[in-house]
């Protein structure tokens, strides 16, 4: 059985675990409990009413965050000849072609988002054993396979992230730093929610957003009443 911390068991002391609270509430709470050393990051997982076994079930997609994450994020971009010198220009922090390949081959990982013009992806689909397990992998449906570098640079530099719900139907996702004002934490949160909300498949029935829970790295999870994402 894995060791509790002292200061997870004082923060679960802290407020009544069964209580299902409003998102600014929660917001509170969590940076009330918050007692790590470092600026610990604010997590939210939505468990939706979906099988993901189905296709037109699967939920993916990506969001710039009105307040960023409060990450730096370290771009490598796949291209050649102007687009290249485009992606350069438009700050990311790796550009390359067949060098990148190789380098990435070698065990070279020092970078958190991968985009890649179109012509290139046939170059970047040979590391796809590798780039695909780390979430690495250039997808369209994350803006992350374009001709628009300088964009794609832009919106990830400014707070982008991905969302994907996994197949316990459940998606896992940053909205900020416990540092974040209030304010600026649950304007992330409202609209990462919203999206969600927007992406509901046609053939689920019932109830989409079964349970909302908030966190911070090191934290114990305060529950959200998913009506009132709604």
């Amino acid at each position: 059985m894995a060791k509790v911390g002292k200061n997870y068991l004082e923060a679960l002391k802290a407020y009544d675990r069964h209580t299902l609270h409003e998102p600014a509430e929660a917001m509170a709470i969590v940076k009330k409990i918050s007692k790590a050393k470092f600026d610990e990051t604010v997590e939210v997982a939505f468990k939706l009413g979906i099988d993901t076994r189905h296709a037109d079930q699967q939920i993916r997609g990506a969001v710039v965050l009105p307040n960023g994450t409060g990450k730096t994020r370290s771009v490598l971009v796949f291209a050649k000849g102007e687009k290249a010198k485009e992606a350069e220009v438009g700050g990311a922090d790796f550009v390359g072609a067949e060098d990148m390949v190789a380098k990435i081959e070698q065990g070279w990982f020092d970078f958190d988002v991968v985009v890649a013009t179109p012509d290139m992806m046939g170059l970047v689909g040979k590391l796809g054993r590798v780039l695909g397990p780390k979430g690495l992998m250039p997808n369209p449906k994350t803006g992350t396979v374009t001709f628009e570098v300088t964009r794609a640079i832009k919106e990830i530099k400014a707070g982008k992230i991905e969302y994907r719900a996994d197949k316990a139907g459940i998606i896992h996702a940053p909205i900020g730093k416990v540092s974040f004002d209030d304010s600026k934490l649950l304007e992330n949160f409202e609209t990462l929610a919203g999206i969600i909300v927007k992406s509901r498949p046609a053939a689920v029935k019932g109830q989409f957003i079964k349970s909302v829970t908030l966190c911070s790295t090191m934290g114990p999870g305060i529950r959200i009443n998913p009506l009132k994402v709604l």
